[in-house]
């Protein structure tokens, strides 16, 4: 039977059957005795295994049959349900998953699973599982050299380097084991490694490194002029360096590199290589799905730069039918507007992916983690629906991860603190993703201990990041800020949960590489929340063109509630600020060009013009001289050398070759 053409349907079935069974489970874990629901994770077990057999796909099918045997134990009151027993049945979805994720990349599905299968096999025979025994993680020791393998090209380019008088060096680095965010330690070692000199080859090679398809240890060939002293004290300047070995490379006989080296664990085959059950056999990469294509994201990056200048020729032809009305030519662009339009609705919902994509594991870990610290945590998630850019969903994984580690490990106090202190002993952990103007808002909040400051500062002090009397004038969220640092923390005893007081200084630079910023909040004794604020990256976005005095500037439109028009004597003043109100709410006025420090050149007016703005729960009335109108304008970055100009996101051409700067309405709220 041909099962090419039905392989998109079983993909995306089996990710929403494996998707049930994983949210049944943490269901089953909080009501064992519920058979409904045991019930209900077999029915989706049963319909994957048939449709795994159905595919072809035998491994997947057998794993599914032999956690289908345990499911109908419990079912049938021979099994009971434990912790235990779920952590196996866990094991085994993983399994699952990893196998489909295979299939999906080309692979044949195939994985070793000996271990997960003896267990299950255990649990159905009624047997301890104390009576298996550990696996054997099969790691070589740490003296054990390891062969760079060489093509010959490679081997040309080192032998004309040492003609050259150059450096040959073969670097060994080796990362912490409780080091989290992997990839950025690798990015940070490889930005000094280019700075130096020529990165030949890595071993794993760079693709495994950035997805952190490796344990702690990589390996580079660098050409360079530096020597092996200095480049060893440069990268063990990098947080979460264990140890680093600079050494020269001695050249050996060329030898052609494997296409597929061996490694411990099987790897996904990259770029749709299709894995077969003979290693030696090489098959033409064949098309999965047709109805579906994987799209290289650099492509999409590119045809939204194309369509960005389309836009701005866009404005520039609205405003010329505009000047010569024209009639056939104003119908011409009404025209060319509007399937310009939709095309950028096209190209924009391409790259829209909702954040439920990463938020979906973290029941598991919240799971996990609270029983190996011994807590009881109650986890929220809200606003999983909330779209974000691909490149960004990809890159805030990592940090999600650690800051719930964070907050589960230093946040949240244990049951018989909470109960002392005179709370639940279940502690609250929330997860809520939002939109607001051009960002997406992504919140970690908990009910535990917060932040003590006095602990922040004595620390901060002591490891010179400020000084007593700095300490004495900061405020509390310049404090909160402090635990950002490098290498700080204030944890009393390291853990093997959040780490050794490192790692929030990677998070920090992970979100503002991607053009975001994070705050902290707390309130000793009742919690913090960790405030992530992300671009959407959309380039093109609606904007109200607004004038302050004789200058052009533009508001997103998703941020602004509405115009209006204020008398000078309707305005109130509260805490020494000017003030209105709004539909029954006190709104604070910010006036643009005081902030801006725009030139004054028209008088003053009897009625201000005011455009209110939202974030989150809180307005703003923002001060102008005139409104021009709405218009899609294409976000510009500023570059690095204006990054840091004030409530300015962005710039923006007009269609009359003028620029203008782009508000950041968030910012002149806070």
């Amino acid at each position: 039977m041909e099962t090419n053409q039905y392989l998109e349907v079983f993909i995306d079935e089996s990710k929403e059957h494996l998707q049930t069974i994983n949210d049944h489970l943490l269901v089953l874990e909080k009501n064992p005795q519920d058979l409904t629901i045991v019930n209900e994770i077999f029915r989706s077990a049963h319909t994957l295994k048939g449709m795994s057999a159905t595919m072809g796909y035998q491994d997947l099918s057998n794993l599914t049959h032999k956690m289908e045997n345990v499911l109908d134990a419990v079912r049938n009151e021979q099994v009971k349900v434990d912790g235990e027993m779920l952590d196996v049945v866990f094991d085994s979805v993983d399994d699952l998953e990893a196998m489909v994720i295979d299939i999906s990349e080309g692979g044949s599905g195939e994985r070793n699973v000996e271990r997960v299968v003896q267990l299950l096999q255990t649990i159905e025979n009624g047997e301890a599982l104390s009576s298996i025994a550990p696996p054997d993680d099969g790691k070589t020791s740490e003296g054990t050299p390891v062969q760079i393998q060489l093509d010959e090209f490679t081997s040309s380019i080192l032998a004309q380097s040492s003609e050259l008088g150059k450096n040959n060096l073969h670097i060994k680095v080796t990362l912490r084991e409780d080091c989290l965010l992997r990839a950025a330690r690798v990015y940070m070692v490889f930005e000094i490694l280019e700075q130096a000199g020529e990165v030949v080859q890595a071993q794993p090679p760079v693709d495994q490194l950035e997805n952190e398809e490796f344990e702690s240890t990589f390996h580079v060939l660098l050409v360079t002029d530096e020597s092996s002293e200095e480049l060893e004290n440069k990268i063990n300047k990098v947080s979460e360096i264990e140890s680093v070995v600079a050494a020269p490379y001695e050249m050996g006989e060329p030898q052609k590199q494997e296409k597929n080296q061996v490694n411990d664990e099987p790897v996904a085959p990259q770029n749709g290589e299709t894995r077969t059950k003979n290693p030696n056999e090489e098959k033409e990469t064949k098309q999965v799905g047709n109805k579906t294509i994987r799209i290289n994201i650099d492509r999409l990056d590119a045809l939204m730069n194309l369509f960005e200048e389309l836009v701005i020729d866009r404005g520039r032809l609205e405003q010329i039918s505009e000047d010569l009305q024209h009639t056939e030519l104003r119908e011409t662009v009404e025209r060319m507007s509007r399937i310009s339009g939709d095309l950028q609705s096209i190209i924009l919902n391409m790259r829209m992916v909702p954040v439920e994509q990463v938020f979906n594991r973290f029941p598991r870990m919240v799971r996990q983690l609270s029983r190996d610290l011994n807590k009881k945590i109650d986890l929220h998630v809200v606003g999983a629906e909330t779209e974000l850019d691909r490149t960004v969903i990809d890159e805030i994984g990592d940090p999600l991860v650690h800051l719930i580690r964070n907050a589960l490990d230093h946040g949240i106090e244990s049951p018989e603190e909470r109960e002392a202190k005179g709370k639940p002993a279940t502690g609250k952990l929330e997860l809520k993703a939002y939109h607001s103007g051009n960002h997406v808002f992504i919140e970690i909040s908990d009910d535990g201990g917060g932040i003590n400051r006095d602990k922040v500062v004595q620390k901060a002090v002591a490891n010179q990041v400020v000084t007593e009397e700095q300490a004495a004038t900061m405020t509390d969220s310049q404090v909160y800020d402090l635990i950002m640092e490098s290498g700080f923390s204030t944890a009393d005893s390291i853990s093997d949960v959040s780490g050794r007081g490192v790692g929030l200084d990677v998070v920090k630079n992970t979100i503002e590489s991607l053009g975001g910023n994070i705050t902290v909040d707390s309130q000793p004794g009742h919690g913090s929340i960790f405030s992530i604020q992300l671009p959407l990256t959309l380039s093109i976005i609606s904007v109200m063109l607004v004038e302050v005095q004789k200058e052009k500037y533009a508001i997103p439109l998703s941020s602004i509630i509405e115009t209006a028009i204020v008398k000078k004597e309707d305005i109130m003043h509260a805490h020494n600020k000017k003030v209105i109100d709004f539909r029954g709410k006190v709104v604070p006025l910010v006036s643009l060009m005081d902030v801006l420090d725009v030139p004054e050149e028209l008088e003053e007016e009897e009625y201000y013009s005011v455009v209110i703005v939202r974030k989150g729960d809180k307005m703003a009335a923002l001060i102008v001289n005139s409104f021009i109108g709405q218009q899609e304008v294409v976000l510009k970055s500023l570059g690095d050398y204006l990054s840091g100009a004030f409530a300015i996101s962005g710039a923006t051409i007009l269609g009359d070759g003028q620029v203008a700067l782009i508000l950041d309405s968030n910012a002149l709220i806070k």
